[in-house]
């Protein structure tokens, strides 16, 4: 310290030296808490914006049109609901009841629906493309004009869908058989 005491141009390069380390430190706080903010917002916002209807009852429910990617249906019973025309892309749909519901021209790309009965749902012109589709139960359903490209099901059940399967997407311009994969 002696030295900076009696060097007036030592003193004043230390006093820059700390006023430039204070300042580095005070945009490096500034910055880490703004990643901060927006880091723990962002979570909330897409909490917000999720639907769930996890072991809930929702017979007969209109979804006709409306936005629900990404929602919830876990365990959902959801016998004779209407989901016309509903964008459902990546929801959730494991373990639901579709009993006899209406999802016709509704987009399920990338929805996860393992173990669902589809049993005589109306799946007419649905988009089922890279869904998740294994363990449920399709049979008697109406699936034509439904993509299936890439979705992933059961060998019995794209056999027995083979059988009745025709028509062509509107929407994605795929035939249903050629989407199953049928000879």
């Amino acid at each position: 310290m002696h030295l900076l005491t009696q060097n007036p141009i030592s003193q004043q390069a230390f006093k820059g030296v700390a006023l430039a380390s204070f300042l580095m430190r005070i945009v490096i706080i500034l910055v880490l808490a703004c990643l901060w903010v927006l880091l723990a917002a962002t979570p909330a916002n897409a909490q917000s914006k999720t639907i769930n209807y996890t072991s809930t009852q929702l017979e007969k429910r209109d979804f006709s049109n409306t936005d629900l990617e990404g929602g919830v249906f876990v365990a959902a019973e959801m016998r004779e609901a209407n989901f016309q025309g509903a964008n459902l892309k990546s929801a959730i749909l494991t373990n639901g009841n579709l009993l006899s519901a209406n999802l016709a021209g509704a987009d399920l790309t990338w929805a996860l629906a393992d173990r669902v009965t589809f049993y005589k749902a109306n799946l007419t012109n649905t988009i089922f493309v890279e869904a998740t589709l294994t363990r449920s139960i399709l049979d008697e359903a109406d699936v034509t004009g439904a993509d299936f490209t890439d979705a992933l099901l059961d060998r019995y059940t794209v056999t027995k869908l083979c059988k009745t399967a025709s028509g062509v997407n509107p929407v994605t311009g795929v035939a249903t058989r050629e989407s199953l994969g049928c000879p």
